[in-house]
């Protein structure tokens, strides 16, 4: 219970200071209203189109934790498999290097073109953006497991699978963590950036309707709820991954 509201502490904090940062450059700066309207302006005419914003906010939230899900399932899967199979994973992890090198708008309308303008396309965008670094993360996990476990393992003959069940997954669990938080930060943007390249509706598909039209109250509000977004999906995965590796210290 204490962490659980020490992470929504954080999260307060986060969103109290994303608005403070805000409003001091729009007191500083004093810049038109169409280019950066003040954040109370923009709350002020946030009731007038909650039900629409929720709405589109709900379809990014739901390509969000769709393609983190699959991203962390998919990555960790991969990470195991390499692991596994050393001969298969120099095959495959360059091919991995070549689809992180390519720039994700160049991706995302190659993905609408080929999945069309609903949410497949920005749930596989959201899984390629968290993809590499789950795999990364948890790859490396699995191979800088305690030196005297792994001697203990071949002490012992422990078969290969048995040594990555026994030893080397509960291991690589602080790493998984590490690239939960990470990935967590990055799934609402793959979304984002997929509904950007084409969508029936999102946060993106707010963003450019306002911009069009110049209601920039509109966009900021969007812009706003996307930040809400990443901060809750960041502090979600920050409070189970704490449950997940109790014994990981923070420092």
């Amino acid at each position: 219970m204490k962490a659980a509201l020490r992470i929504f502490g954080k999260f307060l904090a986060g969103t109290a200071s994303v608005f403070g940062v805000w409003w001091l450059l729009v007191v500083l700066l004093q810049p038109p209203a169409y280019m950066l309207p003040g954040p109370v302006e923009v709350l002020r005419g946030f009731p007038d189109n909650a039900a629409f914003l929720l709405h589109h906010a709900g379809i990014t939230a739901y390509e969000t934790v769709l393609g983190f899900a699959l991203g962390v399932s998919c990555g960790a899967l991969l990470a195991i498999s390499v692991w596994l199979f050393p001969l298969a994973g120099r095959v495959v992890m360059p091919a991995i290097l070549v689809s992180q090198a390519l720039p994700v708008f160049a991706i995302a309308p190659v993905l609408v073109l080929w999945l069309g303008f609903g949410i497949s396309s920005k749930i596989v965008m959201a899984v390629l953006v968290i993809f590499f670094t789950v795999t990364s993360t948890v790859y490396d996990g699995l191979r800088r497991t305690d030196e005297g476990l792994i001697d203990l393992a071949r002490l012992y003959e422990v078969p290969r699978h048995r040594e990555l069940w026994l030893f080397r997954l509960p291991a690589a669990l602080p790493a998984l963590a590490s690239g939960l938080r990470v990935a967590a930060v990055f799934a609402p943007i793959g979304a984002v950036v997929g509904e950007w390249a084409g969508a029936k509706g999102g946060l993106a598909f707010i963003m450019l309707q306002a911009n069009a039209r110049g209601n920039a109250d509109l966009l900021f509000a969007a812009v706003i709820l996307l930040a809400l977004m990443v901060l809750a999906m960041r502090y979600a995965v920050e409070y189970l991954t704490r449950l997940l590796v109790p014994w990981q210290a923070e420092t």
